[in-house]
């Protein structure tokens, strides 16, 4: 589909300008600058001629059919301009002009029009209101960007034009290459899921960094990216993460997702590595595209200083990596091969006065080391210190690799005398950093795409239930003027997606509560019904350990007396009696709607302290079984589920079928906005799990 962008046969620049200063000028000089072979046609039916090109009054007068067009006019000519590439069969354009959704309702509408154009004569579409597209590989450079960027092998995508321009700078002032270079501007037609499987099979691209302020499809950028993520690494840069927007919600999902959440939880399951800053982006990224992915994660550090050592083993556990036991055999060849004051266990600390040759021989040998996965050479500038040479070293080393070959990293700490050493490392493809804090990043990013990779694709489990039944009590419920369903009424929904509820009846009179009660045996808990209150404890309506008859009057009287004086207009149906459960532990399962995402559930610890201690986890609905453990395990109170001294272990596998269910409950029904499970009770191993209470809210 992106044949004529990646790999045009002529360009065109439609508003070229002979004015310098102005972008159209620009994009034709760096077009012509960038060494495009083919044809370079300026478009300006004004001028005869500019920068030595011919210029031609239109598209139609040019002598050899468009590839690839540029448009560069004022926005309320541009769909005359994509109108005229259509009629003539342009094979890609790329709209830099200015004035569309940015400027309100009537630039959208231009853009939803510029998509049906594109759709209709299969003409993609950059832009509109971007920097414009370079491409190494071809090469050419139909941006306004100052410099055109090394070739390399990361693929960049920004939805920020400003942005792009930095991190081009950022790139030529560090050596850094890509193979292209996506200004993406407001998405009308191509957006980063475009991109994403375009360089998901590229041989120029190694690895795909993406800058993202919001995706048009997440269902389908979570489902094509987990495809895609297998193939070739993907790092994301996520902006405007907290939560903006004022829109009231009522359970404790909605109070604890927000767009942070629904990122974070789309990225991990769609396999995207997450950076924090740009800083993060390219030390990640030029690992990626300098060296192969590690087996596993254990690593071996050579340096030349104790306290590096230290701050690099420090960096490696906090990030989840292990130092490698090296073997007998190893140590005892370093032993021979390093002074005697020379640590050979790992960190391998061949001493301050090492030069070159001792780096080397550290090097080879943890390099062929069977428990090695990795190995990082660590050097700090002292006085006798070769640095070039043992740059060229540690590089010939790492050349001289039998396959499979092993990552390796540079850690050369400093600045100010590196220089001619990161030179060394980036023509001879090693990632160098100058602290061992962002080599762990780099490491660490590198072992998590390798285990993804061999990570098999989700096996989305379906249950047997009753989906007819929870449309009818919606449909019920929508027709008495309702979008609110509370535990009286969501029991039903529970029991038809296979979730256990406890033995409970809603009672109308003191009477019938009582008679329910007695049918239970005592204790029973005891919680107002109305359609109209879905938070019963903030009106006294819950009571447990009721042990009489007489204490069951008491509790409806009084729950029915508060509950029409805190709301005198809501409907009371009565009392729901519900047997009360010994043991077990109190977890909450929810979900929030997000607008881009879909159906983001929740899970952590339930009751009334949830909101306090936030101990939550989510993920997007659907997922599978091996997700809803890995949500269960990472709350920091999981040791609690697991079982503390001598406490038997929670039926975690229990919790699992429940989130299943509910994922596929949120995913049947999408009208489905906010919904909790709180407290859904766990027992011990075996014993399974309870629904006890629910509340739910239907889309308006």
């Amino acid at each position: 589909m992106l044949d004529s962008l990646f790999n045009p046969e002529s360009i065109a620049i439609i508003g070229a300008s002979r004015t310098e200063g102005k972008l159209g000028y620009a994009i034709l000089a760096n077009t012509i600058e960038s060494g495009f072979a083919g044809p370079i046609y300026p478009i300006n039916p004004s001028a005869g001629e500019i920068l030595g090109r011919r210029a031609y009054p239109s598209l139609a007068d040019t002598p050899t059919k468009i590839g690839l067009a540029v448009i560069v006019v004022p926005a309320k000519f541009v769909m005359d301009s994509l109108a005229e590439c259509a009629a003539n069969k342009v094979g890609a354009v790329i709209v830099i002009s200015a004035g569309f959704r940015e400027t309100g309702g009537q630039g959208l509408k231009l853009e939803r029009k510029m998509a049906e154009l594109a759709n209709k004569h299969a003409m993609p579409i950059v832009g509109p209101n971007c920097l414009g597209v370079i491409d190494t590989v071809v090469p050419y450079n139909a941006s306004f960007a100052v410099g055109m960027p090394q070739k390399g092998h990361i693929a960049f995508m920004s939805q920020s034009g400003a942005l792009c321009t930095g991190v081009l700078d950022v790139a030529l002032a560090q050596n850094i290459g890509f193979s292209r270079f996506v200004s993406m501007g407001n998405k009308a037609h191509l957006n980063e899921l475009d991109f994403l499987q375009s360089w998901a099979d590229d041989p120029e691209s190694k690895v795909i960094m993406a800058y993202l302020e919001g995706v048009v499809d997440g269902g389908q950028f979570i489902a094509k990216g987990r495809e895609i993520t297998k193939r070739k690494p993907v790092i994301a840069i996520k902006s405007g993460t907290t939560s903006g927007g004022s829109r009231a919600v009522s359970s404790h999902t909605g109070t604890l997702a927000g767009s942070e959440r629904a990122y974070e939880s789309a990225f991990k399951q769609a396999g995207i590595l997450r950076a924090n800053s740009i800083g993060d982006l390219f030390d990640m990224a030029i690992a990626f595209a300098r060296q192969p992915l590690p087996r596993g994660k254990r690593i071996a550090v050579v340096t030349n200083a104790g306290g590096p050592g230290i701050m690099a083993t420090d960096a490696m556990e906090k990030s989840g990596l292990q130092l490698a036991t090296l073997t007998d055999a190893t140590r005892e060849i370093l032993r021979q091969a390093l002074p005697a004051a020379a640590s050979v266990l790992n960190p391998i600390d061949v001493l301050g006065d090492a030069l070159s040759d001792r780096y080397k021989v550290a090097f080879q040998v943890a390099l062929a080391d069977e428990n090695v996965d990795a190995v990082v050479a660590i050097l700090t500038p002292q006085f006798m210190t070769e640095i070039e040479e043992t740059a060229k070293s540690l590089a010939d080393a790492a050349e001289a690799q039998t396959t499979p070959r092993k990552p390796v990293m540079a850690c050369f700490m400093g600045e100010a005398h590196m220089k001619q050493a990161q030179q060394i490392f980036c023509d001879r493809s090693i990632p160098m950093y100058p602290i061992p804090e962002r080599v762990a990043l780099a490491m660490r990013a590198m072992v998590t795409q390798a285990e993804w990779s061999i990570k098999p694709l989700p096996n989305f489990e379906k249950f047997e239930v009753d989906r007819e039944k929870v449309a009818q009590i919606f449909e019920r419920v929508r027709a008495s003027g309702r979008v609110q369903i509370g535990d009286a009424e969501s029991r039903d929904i529970l029991i038809a997606y296979g979730i256990k509820v406890p033995r409970s009846k809603l009672c109308t009179t003191v009477e019938e509560s009582v008679a329910y009660a007695n049918e239970l045996g005592y204790p029973v808990v005891m919680k107002i019904a109305s359609p109209d209150i879905l938070h019963k404890t903030d009106v006294g309506g819950v009571k447990v350990g009721l042990a009489s008859a007489n204490s069951v009057r008491d509790a409806f009287d009084l729950m029915v007396y508060r509950a029409q004086k805190y709301q005198p207009n809501a409907q009371i149906w009565g009392c729901l009696v519900q047997e009360q459960l010994q043991g077990g532990k109190e977890v909450i399962l929810g979900m929030n709607r997000d607008p881009q995402f879909g159906p983001l559930v929740m899970f952590g610890l339930g009751g009334i302290y949830v909101e306090v201690l936030k101990d939550v986890a989510f993920r997007i609905a659907p997922f599978d079984r091996e997700e809803a453990m890995s949500m269960i395990s990472e709350i920091r109170s999981f040791g609690l589920l697991k079982g503390v001294r001598g406490e038997a272990p929670s039926d975690l596998e229990s919790v699992a079928d429940a989130l299943l269910r509910l994922s596929q409950l949120v995913t049947d029904f999408p009208e489905i906005v906010e919904m909790d499970i709180n407290p859904l009770m766990v027992f011990e191993k075996g014993r399974g799990t309870l629904g006890i209470d629910m509340r739910l809210i239907l889309k308006s």
